[in-house]
């Protein structure tokens, strides 16, 4: 039964070709959420080292938070295996620069991805879109 699911599943998302995902955070509640475990699972080295740069790291752990969140929700719609948060990994090349993913699991060039995060106020928000190559 389990592999007549997966393979309906498969079939929905076989043809698909492109995906979008977007998550809004509520800097104030996704602050009491960031403990050292939640760092330490869901962000990469890089990911914390980037966000630590600024004083206002929370904003930056929120904005990020949402930036992988987006890629997750689009990527899910193009292939249903599972990923891990640190397999979602957003950096950039310079402080403010345009955010980049990189998404680490074999084969790794199968998506084309676009991604923008914005904050304004008590908000940060993401969108991602996915091309499934």
């Amino acid at each position: 039964m389990e592999n007549d699911i997966l393979r309906s599943i498969n079939s929905l998302t076989i043809d698909k070709k492109f995906a979008i995902g977007n998550d809004l955070v509520f800097i104030p509640d996704f602050e009491a959420s960031l403990t050292p475990l939640f760092k330490n699972k869901v962000y990469t080295p890089n990911e914390i080292v980037y966000c630590d740069l600024f004083d206002d790291s929370l904003l930056r752990y929120a904005s990020t938070w949402a930036a992988k969140e987006a890629v997750y929700k689009a990527i899910k719609q193009l292939d249903p295996a599972a990923i891990g948060w640190k397999k979602i990994e957003i950096i950039r090349k310079k402080i403010g620069g345009q955010p980049l993913v990189i998404i680490h699991r074999q084969p790794a060039d199968t998506f084309n991805i676009s991604l923008t995060i914005s904050h304004d106020g008590q908000y940060a928000w993401a969108i991602a879109i996915v091309q499934n190559l």
